[in-house]
């Protein structure tokens, strides 16, 4: 899963009133692919596996599939994949602090 730049330097009116879409615009593209590689295994794995089931999970070697929408309709696919991604990434953020937590309190009688 690699972080593909281009996604910001599309011109629609949406995203020109979209202060988060101008703020990405603003940032390096290594920073962001940093941040897009910062991702556990296990949140991609999610992710991927969230997006198959919104596509359709058919074989690709039993089947030739081709899959057909619009601008819009991709636009909130990945903005669904975003989405999720952060709440994964800020609920295993959580986990990690609850384990550390828990590690403290086993220490201390």
């Amino acid at each position: 899963m690699t972080f593909n730049p281009d996604f910001l330097h599309s011109t629609s009116q949406e995203q020109d009133d979209n202060p988060l879409m101008e703020y990405l615009q603003r940032q390096h593209p290594e920073v962001l692919a940093h941040i897009a590689q910062s991702a556990s295994s296990e949140i991609k794995q999610i992710i991927s596996h969230n997006v198959m089931g919104l596509v359709g999970m058919l074989p690709s070697e039993d089947f030739n599939i081709q899959i057909t929408t619009d601008r819009e309709n991709l636009a909130n696919l990945l903005a669904s994949a975003m989405m999720t991604g952060y709440f994964l990434s800020v609920m295993e953020q959580r986990r990690d602090l609850e384990v550390a937590l828990s590690d403290v309190d086993s220490i201390n009688p």
